[in-house]
């Protein structure tokens, strides 16, 4: 394609935004043209701050601009179908920020959308374009820890802000939607498998949200997976996997921050198996690290979007992942208000 790049606009002024406006302004694929806003002002003052050389005071504005190739949806949780539909009837590609959608039937909408438009949509997922998560993938598939026996994933902080837009069931607010979302991604992908039925309970807050969630996925061959997503608790973000002849370790499994390393710890047996009463084999181990430095998700995630856009790559999260993702935690919701076990 040439010396071609990808021109984007930025759909609301959301934080998140931060972590991309950086990428996309050292990219040599991609350009940051627009941001759009409720109001005029609002995208005037976002635009001078970022230096982004135009500013829309409505959604549809910035859409009718031929210069944007790519619409980076920040917007809440509720909102993401609406946009990412009227974004794709525009003629223009999306990259929206999970969860995509939340239901099975929006992303359903979404597939058709995509296909009849000709676009890409394609789930903000960040630790899906890490690096480490393909690592964890193929030690995993080459026999690393042996069979997976359990996972274990926690994502949790206390969310202190009143009126919080993570608050408002409305909205899709929740802590599974903001925070374990990713840990359910996480377990499909490195297991490359599906959950075939899961068992949850949560904590709801005043609002009728999930302040706190435990959600517990079995899938085939006798692998479970548990996690723990919370909007009460002590900060805390990291993973576990443990297998028959193995045990993985990552402390930071689906947090990218720069200038701090993400590392995976490999525990396994070293010379002979022991016996199997408790306690042998404790000390008869190896511990091997892969440290992720220097890594930074969110640059992946937008070179591998201009790639899709400008070379016809294929996306890293394609909409029928998105949807068996949306699949499970809506499972995992009918669980827990259900107080029963649900089969996928």
């Amino acid at each position: 394609m040439g010396d071609k790049r990808a021109g984007w606009g930025l759909l609301s002024t959301a934080r998140i935004n931060e972590r991309l406006i950086p990428c996309l302004n050292r990219s040599g694929r991609n350009e940051l043209i627009a941001v759009a806003s409720r109001s005029q002002d609002a995208a005037n003052r976002y635009a001078a701050e970022h230096g982004i050389s135009k500013a829309y005071g409505s959604y549809d504005e910035m859409l009718a601009d031929p210069a944007i190739d790519v619409v980076y949806i920040s917007l809440p949780n509720g909102l993401h179908t609406e946009w990412s539909l009227r974004c794709a009837e525009a003629g223009k590609h999306v990259l929206c920020e999970k969860p995509l959608a939340l239901s099975v039937e929006e992303v359903d909408r979404l597939r058709e959308a995509s296909g009849r438009c000709g676009v890409t949509i394609q789930e903000a997922t960040m630790m899906r374009f890490h690096s480490q998560t393909s690592y964890v993938r193929d030690l995993i598939a080459q026999g690393a820890i042996g069979e997976v026996r359990m996972g274990r994933g926690l994502f949790t902080f206390t969310l202190e802000r009143p009126g919080d837009i993570r608050l408002d069931p409305a909205m899709g607010g929740g802590s599974v939607w903001d925070l374990g979302s990713y840990c359910v991604s996480f377990a499909r992908t490195v297991l490359q498998a599906e959950p075939v039925e899961v068992r949850a309970v949560e904590v709801a807050g005043p609002t009728g949200i999930d302040l706190s969630f435990s959600g517990h996925l079995r899938f085939p061959g006798g692998t479970f997976f548990h996690f723990f997503s919370s909007f009460a608790s002590f900060t805390q973000v990291d993973a576990d996997f443990l297998g028959t002849v193995g045990y993985l370790h990552l402390d930071l499994p689906w947090v990218n921050r720069e200038n701090q390393p993400a590392t995976v710890r490999l525990v396994s047996e070293a010379g002979v198996k022991e016996a199997s009463t408790f306690g042998d084999g404790l000390g008869n181990r190896r511990t091997e690290s892969r440290v992720f430095a220097d890594v930074n998700a969110y640059q992946d995630e937008v070179e591998s979007m201009a790639a899709t856009v400008l070379d016809g790559a294929d996306p890293v999260v394609t909409l029928e992942d998105s949807r068996a993702n949306v699949a499970a935690i809506t499972a995992l919701y009918r669980s827990a208000r259900g107080g029963r076990p649900v089969k996928l």
